[in-house]
Order: C-alpha cells, then structure tokens, then sequence
C-alpha cells in the first residue's frame, strides 16, 4: 500500500474509535477513559500487519464489537477494554502474561475466557462442547465473557459475505444453534433476532430475501397502519397525563419464517407481522399500576383477545425480561400484539443481564431470577455424570431456549419449569433425592403419573418412596436438563454395579471353558459379540443378554477345532465393506461430493426426503455411510453446527453420464483359488473397479460381497452373469435385492 492509503487508514480507525466512544464517553471516569485509551493502543500495535477477508486492517473488528458492547448492550469501561483486546492473546504475540502486567487480573481473566473457545471452530463435537462447557464455566465469575462473544459473533455475522459459501453456512448454523439462543437467554432480544435473522440469511438466502422484499414493499402501508392504530390510544394517554412513546416495529425475518414453516402457511397468511411497544416513564413504585393502567386504555379502545394475554410484569422471566402482552383487534379486522412496559424494564428487554446488573443495586433481587439461572448453568456445567457431549449441547440449549411455566409447591412456593414439563421434573427441581424416590404427583388435588405435563398455575405435592430408584423410561418423557442428568447418572451408577457383577460371573465361565479373561479376551469377546465396550459386555452378561451358548461359541473360536484351523488360515487381504443402502437410480439424477465431485455411495434422509434439483449437503455418519439431506432440512442447522467437519458439499448432476457403485452378495461352496477366479474376471476380463471386497468361510461355505462401480444396469447384469458361471457359486445378487 501507499504511504497516502496507509495515513487514510490511521484516519478512518481513529474516526471509528472516537464514534465507538461518542454515546459512553461522559459516563466514563478519566481513570476509564485512559484505560480504553491504553487498550486501543495496544490492540491497534497487536494486529497492525493483519487484515480482514474484506481487505480492511483488523484492528476494525474489535472496534466494532467493542463500539456494540458499549452501545447496544451498554457495558463499562472493563468490558469495552476486553472488547478491543479479545483476539490479542489468540492471533498476536501478546500473551496472557503481557495482559495482566499492564491491564491486572480482571481484564486478562475477560480475555483469557475468550481466547479458550475461540478454538471452537476448528474442532470436533467432543472439543466444541468441551470447550463451549469451559466458556460457560466461566458465567458464574464473570458474565461478561459470555456477552463480548455474542458482541464477536454479531460483528462476524454482519461481515460474513467476505467467507467462503462452506463457512458461511458452518457460521450461520454455529450461529442459529448455539449463540442465538445464549442471546436470547442473557437478555439480548434485539441481538439475539439480528443473529437469526442473518443465519437465516445464508442458510436459506431464498426465503429470507423473499421475506425481506415482501417486508420491504408494505413498509409504507404498515406505517400507515401504525400510525391510525397508535392515534386513539395517544390521545387517552395524554387525557391521563402520563410520559410515554409508543413505537411500531415489524416481526423478525426468522420469526416469519419459523411461523410459516411450522403452520405450513404463506406470508400473506401470517396475521401479526408487526407489534406496538408503548414504554412509559414511572418510578418503581407505580410501575406495575401504571402498566395495568395502559392495559385498561388499550382495550376499552380495541378487543382483546383473552388468550394471548402475556403477564411477565407480575412474574418476570427467568432472563429479568418484564413487559405486559397483550393482542387486540385492530382497524380492518387485524390483530395487533401491544407490548407495554416501563423505561426501566425496556431497557433490560433491549440491553439483557447488562442492564439487570446496573439496576440490582436499586431494585431488589428477586426482581430479576438471572442469578437463579445463572446458578442452574453452573450446576450442569460441573455435573460430570453428563459425559455424552452431544446430550450437553442439546441439553444446554434446552435450557437456553425453553418456554416457561409456574408452578406451585403445597406451600405455595413458586417453582419456575420449561413448557412441557412433566411431575418428574418438578420432582427433580425441588431436590435429587425427591427425584430418585418419586412415585406420583397430586396435581391440584388429584393423582397423576410422573409423566403428566403440568401448566401454569398447578399446585403439586410429589408422592415418594424409598424403594423407588430412576428408570430409564423416565428419561423418555422428563423436559429439565437437570432431571435428564440426575437421572443419568443414577443409571450409570446402577449399570457400573451390574457390570462389576457381569464381570466375575464371566470370568469364572471362561475358566471353566480353559480360558483365562484378560484384556486382549474381553476386547475380541466385544469384538465379536458386537458389544460397544467393554462395560456393555459385562452388563449383558449379568442380566442374560449375553447366554452361555454366546459365551462358547467365542471360545470354541479360541480353543476348539475352529480356533486351531484359524491359527494356521492366512488373514484376509481385504477390508469388510461398510454396509450401505444403495438407491436405485433408474432414470433419476445422482449426487456427486466435494468441487472434485466424486462418486461416492450415499442415501437419502428420511428426514426431509431430497428429490432431483434440491439443494443438498452429504452428511457422513457413524456407522451408516453418507446420508443426504436437503439444506433447508429441520435437521440441518443442528448438523452444520455441531458436526462440520462431517459435513460434505454435494449437488446433483445427470446421471446418464456417469457411473454408480453398488454392492454385490455372492454365497457358495469353498474351494482353493476362488477369490482369484472372482477378482480376474472383474480387473483382467471386464476391467471393472472394485472399491471394497469381503469374503468368509464357515464349514466349506463362503459368503462374499464386493463392491463395483459401473456404467449401467446392463454392465451390472453383464458381471453378474459371468459370476455365476464362476466353480462353486450358487447364488448371487445385488444388495439392495
């Protein structure tokens, strides 16, 4: 670059870190301002010779998310010092050290907590979420951790057009799954529906421009609207003297969207595209009164409709969110929802736990039950009885995301529970040990099982017992990560004491069978019995899952006539082929992978059911090859999130002029030579391309499947044909046969 490009550049950052500071600057202590000053500096010298996908300096970037934690959500001085040095320590030579000698123990902690799941992106299940559980951990020390990396993704989000198409949509889906919902939880609306709105953006680009038109094109007409539903109401407020605004504002794009999808209906059809906020001024004393008061205006002017009535004023959400709801019919037969709430609790709707913070001091906690929940995140997040990973993410967002109930103990004290939550969980949430034990509920009086589902307003007494213990249907109706984990782990305790029995009863069967058990033993034991570890080996066989006829069988592999022909029978030179289910193709189009477009066996999700011309994704699993779902799946954000790097890019193209791969079984009777004869006629007579072959014997029987890749049904018949003229083959067919 020119000397003039680079001066331009030192004048277009100091002009960004001056409008990063122009809302916040005289709430700031000179200490403050010196501080940020420092932090600026420092981040500006760190990533002076690094630039953007964009092409822009980096050091834009953490002016950006700096400038949204003092301004959109309004943090202090501390955390918009963070924000400006958040990549310092992960991208730059700075180290932690450096930090906390020139900022002190606080800010390197903020920094340090980033830099730990700044890795998450580049990882594997088990990495992120243990990862994503380090970051959490951190909730209860310093909220504010959590906050500046939802401030990061939002600015990442905003400039994602710069990634490439596969991150975009790993970013989006990350986005949609994990911190949309930690958003929506800290308290951050207007975050955490920015953030839907742009995953949606890149993963369905279609939808969301087609909303965002139609949006676009009635802005004019809804204003109109707005303006004719907010005049009568205006006018009764000022007859009463009160301060207030009333503003309008559409529904998210994502909000459209899930509502489309989930109804199945057309844009036109969606009847509350937009709400009316009326925020008033009050001291706390008369907020509530007043609040009603707005509520008895809006409806003597407009009907109501009684079962859209939302009272978080009485009982705030877990988040610290308070606003009365309220849906009326509007002018023209429209419903309208009116959100009514003070300054102070829109402040906290827009600004979250950052806001909740700056009023607890004037306002007594039970106000907001953020710290309840935040000491509910710290419980799962050390329970270590949860080791499935995946069970923690989705166990975690369950607990992000989740519609609330209230419900009563026989006292009358108030238990806060997800919508859909069963006895078991309100069991659960008063203590682990009432869990463990329950019997039944009386609901409001009556008997009900543990799985019945509670609603608000239900006052519940638990039954219990001491000779109850956790069953493992249980975890098949319970809604509560707590509940899932309790019981988890009471389950897990209860399978270690049965394996440790399975254990000494299979030890004294093999030594009875001439076998000693060891760990090489127990490992080909599992191996062949199909078991996935050792514990499940142990498991089965205590509760006779395994039999001793199994048990024999192995040994007679180990000691019998067969173990002694096996030690002298060469290994196979060829790997098993996974088993796969292969489409017919007919006349159908075929999927390729990857920008080399490779050929590879793949099948169609049940989920969402791909047809020729959709646009698809290949997602490789465990144990049952590619699967293939369309991108706009309701599986897809979870995959794309949680397992990227299995995440293949595909596209269908025609399959006229391509080939397939498909799996033929052949069974006959043994002979010397045969695995020869078979694979020459394949490779030397018909050059055929064999991508796997497995053959087995047992008693003078063989079974065998190899498999082809060819041109056509008629190549594949050919090859069959000459197959069953090979000595000793008695039958063959394709697989999917």
């Amino acid at each position: 670059m020119t000397t003039e490009e680079l001066e331009l550049e030192k004048v277009e950052i100091a002009r960004r870190y001056k409008e990063m500071l122009r809302n916040t600057y005289r709430n700031l202590t000179d200490e403050d301002k010196v501080m940020i000053r420092r932090a600026f500096d420092l981040a500006v010298d760190a990533h002076k010779d690094q630039r953007r996908k964009t092409g822009e300096p980096y050091i834009y970037h953490p002016i950006a998310v700096a400038q949204i934690v003092a301004d959109e959500i309004g943090l202090g001085a501390t955390s918009i010092a963070a924000a400006l040095m958040h990549d310092v320590v992960e991208d730059t030579d700075y180290t932690l050290d450096d930090i906390e000698s020139l900022f002190g123990k606080k800010i390197a902690k903020i920094i340090d907590g980033l830099t730990k799941i700044s890795v998450l992106n580049n990882q594997d299940l088990s990495i992120q979420s243990e990862n994503f559980r380090k970051l959490l951990l951190t909730l209860s020390e310093d909220v504010r951790v959590i906050i500046i990396k939802i401030a990061d993704r939002l600015h990442n989000m905003r400039t994602l057009e710069a990634m490439s198409e596969n991150k975009q949509l790993k970013i989006a889906s990350e986005t949609t799954f994990i911190y949309a919902p930690l958003a929506h939880r800290m308290g951050l609306y207007n975050i955490k529906s920015e953030l839907e709105d742009l995953s949606l953006k890149f993963t369905q680009p279609e939808r969301y421009f087609e909303i965002y038109k139609k949006l676009e094109d009635t802005e004019f007409e809804r204003k109109q609207y707005i303006r004719k539903f907010s005049d009568s109401i205006a006018e009764r407020l000022q007859e009463e003297g009160l301060s207030y605004e009333i503003k309008g504002r559409p529904k998210s794009i994502h909000s459209i969207n899930r509502k489309m999808t989930s109804q199945n209906i057309a844009y036109e059809e969606v009847y509350d595209k937009f709400a009316i906020r009326i925020v008033y001024h009050a001291d706390k004393k008369n907020e509530k009164f007043i609040a009603w008061k707005i509520y008895s205006i809006v409806t003597d002017i407009y009907r109501p409709n009684p079962a859209r009535l939302r009272d978080w004023i009485t009982q705030p959400k877990t988040t610290g969110y308070e606003s009365l709801h309220i849906t009326v019919m509007g002018p023209g037969g429209k419903w309208v929802e009116v959100q009514i709430r003070s300054a102070r609790m829109n402040e906290i709707a827009e600004k979250g736990i950052a806001a909740h913070y700056k009023y607890k001091e004037n306002y007594k906690v039970e106000d907001s039950r953020v710290d309840e929940w935040i000491a509910q995140v710290r419980e799962m997040l050390e329970n270590h009885d949860m080791q499935d990973t995946v069970d923690f993410i989705d166990n975690f967002k369950l607990n992000l995301y989740s519609k609330e109930i209230f419900v009563f103990t026989p006292m009358g004290d108030l238990i806060n529970l997800p919508k859909g939550a069963s006895s078991l969980d309100f069991a659960y949430a008063i203590h682990t040990n009432v869990g463990d034990t329950c019997l039944g509920a009386k609901v409001n009086g009556k008997l009900f099982p543990l799985s019945h589902e509670l609603k608000s307003g239900d006052q519940v007494e638990i039954i219990t017992s001491k000779n109850q213990k956790p069953k493992a249907d249980w975890l098949d109706f319970v809604q509560t990560s707590r509940a899932k984990a309790k019981i988890k782990a009471a389950l897990n305790a209860e399978r270690r004491v049965y394996a440790e029995e399975g254990r000494e009863i299979l030890e004294r069967k093999m030594r009875h069978l001439g076998l000693k058990l060891n760990e090489n033993i127990i490992n080909e034991m599992a191996t062949f019995l199909k078991e996935k570890s050792s514990q499940d080996l142990f498991f089965h066989v205590q509760s006779g899952v395994i039999s001793n006829q199994d048990i024999k069988k192995f040994a007679d592999r180990k000691t019998g006539v067969a173990g002694f022909i096996n030690r002298f029978r060469s290994k196979p030179i060829y790997k098993k082929a996974e088993e796969t289910e292969v489409q017919s193709r007919q006349e159908l189009d075929l999927i390729v992978f990857g920008d080399e477009e490779k050929k590879l066996d793949y099948t169609l999700a049940n989920c969402c059911n791909p047809i020729p011309g959709d646009k698809v994704f290949g997602f490789v699993t465990v144990n049952r090859g590619i699967k293939v779902h369309k991108t706009i799946c309701p599986n897809a954000v979870e995959l794309q999130a949680n397992y990227a790097y299995r995440i293949q890019k595909a596209k269908w193209v025609d399959s006229s002029r391509s080939t397939f791969s498909t799996e033929i079984i052949i069974r006959g009777i043994d002979r010397m030579g045969l695995v020869k004869d078979i694979t020459d006629i394949l490779s030397n007579n018909m050059h055929i391309d064999m991508k796997n072959i497995n053959f087995s014997s047992s008693d003078g029987i063989f079974n065998g499947s190899i498999s082809v890749v060819v041109a056509n049904k008629s190549q594949l018949d050919s090859v069959m044909q000459k197959l069953k003229n090979v000595q000793g083959v008695t039958k063959i067919n394709r697989k999917q046969d």
